[in-house]
């Protein structure tokens, strides 16, 4: 991170920072790079979209066939920026009724033909390295917000911290997508399991599930990971990286319910986005997106 992003972010001055930063540095807490600063070890520099788009993408392609099931017609949903949640809205075009809320220019560039599918962008400020909208512009559009469910990806998850990411602006706006959803889904593929990264998004007790695929056998760390997850109430699903429809569930050893402040609302409402009237839905489970 730059030391201007991080002065703009704790509100003080440049200068303020940089010695802080050298005295984080004598500590061990961080090295300093040309600019910025990055955690040292495991707590690596996130990886820009080119070097994303390239990573494990049969997985990410079977995430997101199985993921796109739990999207039901008339539905209103966040989903937020990466490169599985792009492929998660490539196949969400075909789902007659939908809106979508999200802060992801390549989520929009997706659904962006579908005529039967209203796409919602959050405001704020462009972060060039993963085409997302970020900043106080995008966390405030999103105050007051309502939708059945988030699909949020990420840089890690593991069963202690939940999901997290390299970027801290990233991170506050996903934690305000989450705030805005009754259920949060989790896309991440094998690699990403046991990984820890600097800034958490969501607790893992507010993960409703999760859609991965099958983490290769010598992979011992993910297997502990997805059991460990489970253990703690988290629905896994998995997906074969053929590019198979048909995951498994893996069974939590306990139920979670969902927090009372982001529980569903009663079917039946007719819903709106951001003050724009969008399409009624009978089912239970279609969420209220009144502007309050």
């Amino acid at each position: 991170m730059s030391l201007r992003e991080l002065a703009r972010v704790v509100q003080t001055s440049e200068v303020t920072v940089r010695r802080d930063v050298r005295a984080l540095e004598a500590e061990g807490l961080l090295d300093r790079r040309h600019g910025g600063a990055v955690l040292p070890g495991g707590f690596t520099r996130e990886s820009g979209f080119p070097q994303k788009s390239h990573l494990a993408t049969a997985e990410k392609t079977a995430i997101a066939d199985l993921a796109a099931n739990f999207v039901e017609e008339g539905e209103a949903i966040v989903v937020g920026a990466g490169t599985t949640t792009q492929e998660l809205a490539r196949r969400l075009a075909r789902v007659p009724g939908l809106t979508v809320v999200t802060n992801s220019l390549l989520v929009a560039q997706a659904l962006a033909h579908a005529n039967r599918v209203e796409v919602v962008m959050t405001g704020g400020t462009l972060r060039g390295s993963n085409y997302a909208l970020v900043g106080s512009g995008a966390e405030q559009s999103l105050q007051g917000l309502r939708v059945s469910r988030a699909f949020l990806s990420g840089s890690g998850l593991t069963a202690e911290r939940g999901l997290s990411t390299s970027n801290m602006l990233s991170a506050s706006v996903d934690r305000a997508l989450v705030q805005a959803a009754a259920e949060v889904v989790v896309l991440a593929d094998h690699t990403k399991l046991g990984t820890d990264t600097m800034f958490q998004t969501v607790p893992t007790d507010v993960i409703t599930r999760l859609v991965t695929d099958e983490p290769p056998s010598h992979d011992d760390r993910a297997q502990t990971e997805l059991q460990a997850l489970a253990d703690q109430g988290v629905q896994i699903a998995v997906a074969g990286a053929n590019g198979n429809q048909g995951g498994d569930d893996v069974p939590a050893r306990r139920t979670r319910s969902v927090p009372g402040p982001r529980r569903a609302a009663p079917g039946g409402l007719r819903s709106t986005v951001l003050g724009e009237p969008v399409p009624g839905s009978e089912r239970a489970r279609v969420a209220d997106l009144r502007r309050r």
